[in-house]
């Protein structure tokens, strides 16, 4: 009664991955390595990356060929097993919240900017929450948005007017 039969243990624990799941994972660690590989060096700068990956990243870019950049990329894919890529991971998770962050960011200040241009309203609650915003130039950006609004210009003014209040808000 004490006896384990051969079906208690599962079947994955004692097999080693099939060629197949071996191809997923090298797939996968390319397509980390390729966004990797895609950001800007300033922010590529804030992954923890190794030397060897660091080296990888530089060299794809100096690979011209269709067929020596596929072997490169299966190079960073195989230099990437040796990474840490939960850290990885959480790094790229970081950034894409700041992206978001700064995207809603954005959107706020657009909506802040129609305010402003559709509600005279909007204008005291705004200088009350920036004083430090340049009074006269945001009236007169404020009319002229109108006024191209009114006569279907393009809108430049409008458009000076969000950098104005992105200066101002600090962003």
């Amino acid at each position: 009664m004490g006896r384990k039969s051969d079906n208690d243990t599962p079947f994955e624990d004692d097999a080693p991955p099939s060629r197949s799941q071996l191809k997923r994972e090298m797939q996968e660690l390319q397509a980390l390595g390729e966004r990797i590989i895609a950001l800007e060096p300033a922010v590529r700068a804030r992954l923890p990356l190794s030397d060897d990956m660091r080296e990888a990243v530089e060299e794809t870019g100096r690979v011209r060929s269709h067929e020596g950049r596929r072997r490169h990329m299966q190079y960073v894919g195989k230099v990437m097993r040796k990474e840490d890529r939960d850290a990885i991971r959480a790094a790229f998770e970081e950034i894409d919240n700041e992206h978001v962050q700064r995207n809603a960011a954005f959107h706020r200040l657009e909506q802040q900017r129609d305010r402003l241009i559709e509600d005279d309203e909007a204008l005291e609650p705004f200088i009350e929450a920036h004083p430090q915003v340049d009074r006269q130039a945001l009236r007169q950006l404020i009319r002229n948005a109108r006024s191209e609004k009114q006569r279907g210009k393009p809108p430049a003014s409008s458009r000076k007017l969000f950098q104005l209040i992105r200066d101002t808000a600090g962003l």
